[in-house]
């Protein structure tokens, strides 16, 4: 555990060259009031559907009318940006729960403050899958006991969903030999039959689809019904110096999440301004939900089932991690 949190941190020099070009700067509307000035923030994010809504919420003004101005920065991936908040290189930052989690058992100093992003709840129609070719035998979770399975990153939130999915379906996750792959090579190996199945993602999840594949189960679903995947976090200190500006974070992230949920098709063209999704690909991602709040009953099985896969130095304590 200790060495992947050193992995991590050594990420922090990586980052930082590679944020000085990887900022996407801020074009939100001056909106904010004259009387309180405004406070710049950076937000440590990663170039996904999921945070669509702190990009559209930034274009309508959500942020600016708060006197908050986002300069965004991109990263690979959540365990890159939690060193980057905790050093206070961000303000905030957007990453997985099983990360955070992982953050808090090996004692970095993290607060989420704001949801990210949430199952759909619907088995089938979530933003994720286990996916298996069109041709495969596999029917079922149960039958990867003795294939090869590809997630994303090893020993964290994709793990103990698969493992999640097995167990439901009455196989033993033990036997299932996981691999690390990244979600855009996924479709090609699957397709290649260099893997037998693969935790995606979208858009990796349409291009699957668009190549025959097929779902055998609903991983996050597995986990708990309308799961809440991601949240929006900041350092402790940051959170215990800054309240105000924390609390209008808060209040401007639930709006832009309130407008992205009933706002579909303004979140696929928010989409295409920040990634290389193209359009096509993009009309048939299955976008996450967007609650306002997150799910704490969810969050809590998903440290189970993580405590019980090993990923966790200590037990995380929740009511020190959530809002």
């Amino acid at each position: 555990m200790r060495r992947r949190l050193l992995i991590g941190l050594t990420a922090l020099s990586v980052l930082t060259a590679a944020t000085a070009c990887g900022s996407s700067g801020s074009d939100e509307p001056d909106r904010a009031g004259s009387s309180g000035g405004t406070t710049d923030v950076t937000v440590g994010l990663i170039p996904i559907v999921d945070v669509a809504p702190l990009y559209l919420g930034r274009k309508k003004g959500f942020f600016s009318e708060r006197g908050l101005k986002l300069d965004f920065s991109s990263a690979q991936g959540g365990a890159a940006i939690v060193p980057g908040v905790a050093s206070g290189q961000f303000e905030f930052g957007f990453s997985n729960m099983t990360s955070l989690m992982i953050a808090r058992s090996n004692g970095v100093p993290v607060k989420a403050v704001a949801n990210g992003i949430a199952s759909t709840g619907v088995v089938g129609e979530d933003f994720e899958a286990l996916t298996v070719r069109g041709d495969s035998p596999v029917e079922s979770a149960k039958d990867l006991e003795g294939r090869k399975v590809a997630i994303n990153t090893l020993k964290n939130i994709n793990e103990t969903a698969v493992r999640a999915s097995v167990r439901k379906a009455g196989g033993d996750p033990d036997k299932v030999e996981l691999v690390e792959l990244a979600f855009d090579q996924m479709p090609a190996a699957l397709d290649a039959g260099r893997i037998d199945a693969a935790m995606v993602v979208e858009p990796a999840l349409a291009t699957v689809k668009s190549q025959g594949g097929r779902e055998i189960a609903s991983p996050m679903i597995d986990i708990a019904p309308k799961l809440t995947v991601a949240m929006y976090f900041t350092s402790t200190e940051y959170a215990r110096e800054n309240p105000e500006v924390v609390k209008k974070f808060q209040e401007a992230t639930a709006e832009s999440l309130a407008y992205a949920d009933s706002h579909p098709d303004e979140v696929r063209e928010t989409v295409t301004t920040y990634t290389k999704i193209p359009p096509d690909v993009l009309a048939k991602v299955t976008l996450p939900k967007w609650p306002a709040e997150p799910n704490r009953a969810a969050i809590e099985r998903l440290a189970e089932l993580g405590a019980q896969d090993g990923l966790f130095k200590q037990t995380p304590d929740l009511d020190e991690l959530l809002p």
